[in-house]
């Protein structure tokens, strides 16, 4: 059986404890190749260029 909390949680702690769960937005920024805007660490879907070489061929099925 597994251990369960001693006490209710009142609103005001639980409002306390889940302060920091919420949701922050995805950052994006430009290609350099081709300007459109991507996913940092992530190949470009425009033009499929990564850390300054082509590494996915676009408009092929591998790409999608």
């Amino acid at each position: 059986m597994a251990p369960l909390p001693k006490r209710k949680r009142s609103k005001s702690s639980k409002g306390h404890h889940k302060s920091h769960n919420a949701l922050s937005p995805v950052s994006m920024g430009n290609c350099p190749n081709c300007g459109s805007v991507k996913a940092p660490h992530r190949a470009c879907q425009a033009c499929g260029y990564y850390n300054g070489r082509q590494v996915i061929k676009v408009g092929t099925p591998e790409a999608e």
